[in-house]
């Protein structure tokens, strides 16, 4: 692959896209007059949220698919299970906040900007991106699955987290507002979206690789 390929220029467009939003969201929370708790809570608070985590996936995958060399940790955001799981991961922070997340705030200025891109624009660009240029053909019905320990982990940290600060990144996994029982239900009922979206993934990569040997 040159360094002058379709893939390695929309890749250069996913990752300074994911890195601009990922700073500016930054920046903005640091320096926020909110609560006034400093940049090390501001930090931790920041890293609490799934549309960070999965926008750092993007940023990452997509660095390493324009950066040339052959490291073991270049191997691995290069594999198609963990380019996979990326996908997976912002396409459910765009279908989230669009249909749960996006009426719940009217964000404005700068806010907006970041709000639109970490949730709108690198969704989009990655998902092309994977759909058209990542190689297919690898992924197995199983890594829909396998897929499923991410979001599992995520969850656990931030009950653990939410059960020692009293908060929560998002309002269907508030436990103190909504008791665990109804948090319980809806992250069962998130696990499922992630596996439905998962097979549908693998489903696609499986068609793409036919129709591009076709």
């Amino acid at each position: 692959m040159t360094g002058r390929s379709p893939s390695r220029r929309f890749a250069a467009v996913v990752a300074l896209t994911a890195w601009f939003a990922l700073a500016l969201q930054y920046v903005l929370i640091i320096v926020s007059p909110g609560d006034g708790i400093g940049p090390l809570l501001a930090t931790f608070r920041y890293v609490a949220f799934f549309t960070i985590i999965s926008n750092v996936m993007v940023a990452l995958t997509a660095t390493f698919a324009v950066l040339p060399g052959s490291s073991s940790v270049a191997a691995l955001f290069r594999s198609a299970r963990l380019r996979g799981c990326t996908a997976l991961c912002i396409g459910i922070t765009l279908a989230i906040y669009h249909s749960i997340l996006a009426a719940t705030w009217d964000p404005q200025g700068a806010q907006w900007l970041a709000d639109v891109t970490l949730h709108y624009a690198v969704p989009l660009l990655y998902l092309a991106w994977w759909f058209l240029f990542a190689p297919h053909g690898e992924l197995g019905w199983f890594d829909a699955v396998r897929w499923l320990l991410f979001p599992a982990v995520y969850v656990t940290c931030v009950l653990l987290r939410g059960a020692w600060l009293h908060e929560y990144p998002y309002p269907f996994i508030d436990v103190d507002a909504l008791g665990a029982a109804a948090v319980a239900r809806n992250a069962v009922g998130v696990g499922l979206l992630f596996l439905v979206v998962g097979l549908a993934l693998v489903a696609l990569d499986r068609w793409r690789a036919r129709s591009v040997r076709a």
